[in-house]
């Protein structure tokens, strides 16, 4: 029962206490609600203050950025302003060099291009020029051509070269052209040679026909056989004539020159045919072409210098005696007259001599000082003197 009551007693009081704490606890929950209800308030107020400020700093700050931008939007415009002004002068400048430029090659270009085109037509009239001698020439080497088909005319052609060659390096008087000689033949030249050379007869051969067959690529083999064999019988031929028409003992030399006008056949019968090289030796013809008939007319020439220098080494050694006798007299008559200008020289300085003397005298006197003129040596004294000083 006690038990029951202290129970009980501890119940109430436990509910007492639960009655007030829950009291207390709604008074603080009221508490804390006014409270947090104020802070809210203040909170939101603050917020809104807060909001406001940030609101016009961004306003502000919005308002300077716009300033900033627009001066900096003002200056880059005027910068860039220059900027262009600067590129569209630098743009003209460079436009206007080029231009420049371009003209200035226009004008070369145009320049050299008159120049060039005046070169070609000047081309074209050498072209022009070289065409008319071609045709001129084509016509000239027809007429040769017709020249070496004809015997007479071919003779007649290398009569006129040897003739060339020979006016050209011989004198006159050392030859003959068609010289008759005792056996009433006739050769095309004669050159009068000093001794023991002598008399040389010259006669010009021109075997074309059958060297021209030989040299042909279209006949056959047989046919060039037959022409090179006929080549040789004339060239044989050509050789006895003229060892037998032109060698004359006692009146010619022992030997006589065959003239070949080509060149080309003179080369093949050397090159090829050594026996008739051999067969004119024996005959003692010598075979010359062009270059080697001016090589013996050159020798010729110097032998008849070498004849003429001889036949008149007496005059040469006459006229050298003279020569020295005029120089020993050149020398006797030179030192005469430089012995004269060494006397001369002498007497000039013995005037030079007196006249400095008389002067010093007149001086002394004009002066009064008759004193000094005892001291002034006697000008014949003095000349006396100076003229042993002279020999001595």
């Amino acid at each position: 029962m006690h038990i029951s009551l202290m129970q009980q007693t501890i119940f109430d009081r436990l509910r007492q206490s639960q009655l007030e704490d829950n009291k207390a606890f709604s008074e603080f929950k009221e508490q804390s609600q006014q409270a947090f209800t104020l802070h809210r308030s203040r909170f939101e107020e603050r917020q809104l203050e807060a909001l406001k400020i940030l609101q016009d700093t961004l306003l502000k700050g919005t308002q300077d950025n716009r300033e900033q931008v627009k001066t900096s939007l003002q200056e880059y415009a005027l910068e860039l302003g220059k900027q262009i002004t600067q590129l569209t002068q630098t743009t003209e400048g460079k436009l206007k060099e080029i231009n420049q430029q371009v003209e200035k090659r226009l004008a070369d270009g145009f320049e050299k291009t008159n120049e060039t085109f005046g070169d070609v037509i000047k081309r074209l009239a050498l072209i022009d020029a070289a065409q008319k001698q071609i045709s001129e020439l084509s016509n000239s080497v027809i007429s040769l051509h017709d020249i070496l088909n004809d015997k007479r005319s071919r003779g007649a052609f290398g009569e006129v070269q040897l003739s060339a060659l020979i006016n050209n390096m011989i004198p006159p008087q050392h030859y003959s052209f068609q010289h008759l000689l005792s056996n009433h033949k006739r050769p095309d030249c004669m050159l009068f040679l000093p001794e023991p050379t002598g008399n040389i007869a010259v006669d010009a051969k021109f075997p074309l026909e059958n060297f021209r067959l030989a040299m042909d690529g279209n006949l056959s083999e047989l046919e060039k056989q037959q022409a090179v064999k006929q080549f040789k019988v004339d060239i044989r031929k050509h050789i006895q004539d003229i060892a037998e028409k032109y060698i004359i003992p006692g009146e010619t030399s022992d030997g006589a020159v065959m003239f070949i006008p080509a060149e080309a056949i003179f080369a093949e019968i050397h090159a090829h045919h050594v026996d008739l090289v051999e067969y004119a030796q024996k005959a003692k013809v010598w075979l010359v072409s062009p270059t080697t008939m001016m090589a013996i007319l050159t020798t010729a020439r110097a032998v008849l210098k070498d004849a003429a220098t001889r036949k008149q080494v007496h005059e040469i050694q006459k006229h050298l005696r003279l020569l020295s006798d005029d120089f020993q007299r050149f020398q006797m008559r030179m030192d005469n007259l430089a012995k004269r200008i060494a006397q001369t020289h002498t007497d000039v300085e013995q005037i030079h001599i007196s006249s400095r003397k008389i002067t010093q005298r007149f001086i002394h006197i004009d002066r009064a000082e008759f004193d000094m003129l005892d001291k002034i040596e006697s000008p014949a004294l003095v000349e006396v003197e100076s003229a042993e000083s002279s020999v001595c």
